[in-house]
Formats: C-alpha cells, structure tokens, sequence
C-alpha cells in the first residue's frame, strides 16, 4: 500500500529527517515536541492506511486519532483525558454512520443455523 506514491515508513523517515535538519539548523523545538513529530507522523499515516484499508477498520482510525490529540501537549495543546476520550467517541460515531457496512455484523454471520 502506498501513499502519495511511497510507503508509509518512506513518509514517516522523509518527516523526521526533516525535522532532524529543521533542528539542526536552529528550528527551536524541545526534544518533546520532535519526539511528538514522530508520534503524529506515524498517528497520521496510520490512520491514512487504514482509511486505504478494504474493510475499514473504524478501531484503528479512532486509536490513531486517540494518538495524535495526546502527541498534541507536546505543543501546548494539552486536552483532559475527558476531552479526548469524547473526541474519540465522537469520531467513532460519525465513522460508524458513514462506514455501517464496515461495522455491522453480516446477516448470515448473525443468524442462527439449526
């Protein structure tokens, strides 16, 4: 699977050397907000592939969404535990309407055989 032509760890590699280089060159970010970088990178594509991913599996996009609002204290974004639990469980919610085939049980599955 690919995104944007490459594969995720290409993407994923390409983001943390840039920001190795950004540091380098004197981008003040603490080691915190890099190691964040990281976690969002990673946050990102991973709900990318599992958007790509036939059948959608809702569970992975709302971890990595879960992921990402926690990486986000790294830059002053600081959510409760409350805050990005309703946001997960809002994003759950509007996956589930928009992705029912994806979360519903099958007819057959659910039917008693005799």
């Amino acid at each position: 699977m690919k995104v944007f032509g490459y594969e995720p760890a290409v993407i994923a590699y390409a983001v943390n050397a840039a920001v190795a280089l950004l540091v380098a060159y004197g981008l003040d970010l603490s080691q915190g907000q890099v190691e964040a970088v990281a976690v969002i990178t990673t946050g990102v594509l991973a709900a990318v592939a599992a958007v790509m991913t036939r059948p959608v599996v809702v569970s992975t996009i709302t971890g990595a969404a879960a992921t990402i609002l926690t990486a986000l204290a790294a830059f002053k974004i600081e959510l409760t535990a409350d805050q990005i639990g309703a946001t997960v469980t809002g994003l759950s919610i509007v996956l589930a309407l928009l992705l029912r085939q994806n979360v519903s049980p099958a007819p057959g599955v659910t039917a008693r055989r005799p």
